[in-house]
């Protein structure tokens, strides 16, 4: 008999970051699985008419909706209201944003992304700061960890000190790419202010983990001999926003270096497979989402060695140290002017690295550590 399972689909509403990509890839992996029998629930009541069309046709949201606020505080102090109010009998509820809903009989597992608010606390909104807190109370109810790397895997073990046995680490996949239009030519962006001309990408959202305004520098540095490179910033405003855009605004440059906001995924497709390079020179991270969609669409990467990032790309993108604008911009540098057999070889390479991440093996995954979850859950003793 398959395994019921409640999935929190929250994730998909809005502007979607790493953790909506993650929701986005997982879903409709688990769905075309035989052995698991879904069901969605959005923590979320502004969001309540959006997510029904986000999630795969095969999966039903539970109903009423969950509003978010009243519950997560309810949850913080006791183990109640239970998940079943919601989705009716199961025997696994999956927490995707490192909150995990209570349950009467069933098991848990919660997906703790990454752990700045332990270690940059300052780098935090107060609500990421919640986080550990909830984690640490999911795991006194029971509560298994899914990781997106090893490397949170040990920090989980490490700074919540949670059982080794009950933290496991399964890598995300990455959609496999689509080649741009025709017309776009490697390295322009289309339908945006730099069309036809040679770019530097970063996607990201605008807070301070990402450093971009780092990397606003770093392309500073070596925008003067290469006149015909601009830089391209995608991603939402965030608690970051002053900091890089005072950083444009000083840059000798600043009338090449184009502030795109969110953009959809259609859009982000065009705008990877259409740039000379990924720049992502983040300061921490538990994955790395972006490195990964540039070198399955062929894009040479430049990043930083910062938390499982080494772990995430391996050895197909060259690494600086996080916050070292030098080396950013003698990497970037690099990249750009990397032509021939040698681009071909890091091309390759990226491809080939990019390939060993598929949302089937993160399903089958996730099915494993179910299955290890609902062996133990009260209803099975």
């Amino acid at each position: 008999m398959p395994l019921r399972v409640a999935v929190d689909a929250t994730p998909l509403v809005g502007s979607r970051t790493g953790v909506g990509a993650f929701v986005a890839g997982m879903l409709p992996a688990l769905a075309r699985r035989s052995d698991v029998d879904l069901v969605a629930y959005g923590l979320t009541w502004q969001g309540r008419a959006e997510l029904p069309s986000m999630l795969p046709p095969e999966v039903p949201l539970a109903r009423p909706p969950m509003p978010a606020g009243a519950l997560l505080r309810a949850w913080a102090r006791a183990d109640a209201p239970a998940v079943e109010w919601w989705t009716g009998r199961l025997d696994v509820v999956h927490g995707t944003n490192f909150v995990v809903p209570p349950s009467r009989r069933g098991g848990a597992v919660v997906t703790v992304h990454d752990l700045t608010a332990i270690r940059f606390p300052e780098l935090c909104t107060p609500t990421s700061l919640a986080y550990p807190g909830l984690v640490r109370r999911a795991m006194a109810r029971g509560a298994w960890i899914h990781t997106p790397s090893e490397f949170v895997r040990g920090e989980v073990i490490d700074l919540l000190h949670a059982d080794p046995d009950r933290v496991r680490a399964i890598a995300h996949g990455v959609t496999p790419a689509m080649p741009p239009p025709a017309s776009l030519a490697p390295g322009t962006a289309s339908a945006d202010p730099n069309e036809g001309k040679r770019y530097v990408l970063s996607l990201g959202t605008a807070e301070p983990r990402k450093d971009l305004p780092g990397l606003v520098r770093a392309f500073d540095a070596i925008a003067g001999a290469r006149p015909e490179v601009h830089l391209v910033i995608a991603g939402p405003r965030g608690w970051g926003e002053a900091d890089l855009v005072a950083a444009i605004t000083a840059s000798p440059f600043r009338t090449r270096i184009t502030r795109l906001g969110w953009v959809d995924d259609i859009r982000r497709r065009n705008l990877i497979g259409g740039a000379a390079v990924l720049a992502y020179p983040s300061i921490y991270e538990g994955f790395g989402f972006p490195p990964l969609e540039a070198m399955a669409a062929g894009v040479p990467v430049v990043t930083t060695r910062a938390g499982a990032v080494p772990e995430t790309v391996g050895d197909a993108a060259r690494l600086v140290d996080a916050g070292d604008v030098d080396a950013l911009a003698a990497a970037l540098a690099a990249a750009l002017d990397e032509d021939g057999d040698a681009l071909s070889s890091t091309v390759a390479r990226g491809r080939a690295h990019a390939a060993r991440f598929t949302w089937e093996a993160c399903a089958g995954g996730l099915v494993a550590l179910y299955e290890s979850v609902a062996a133990v859950a009260p209803h099975r003793r």
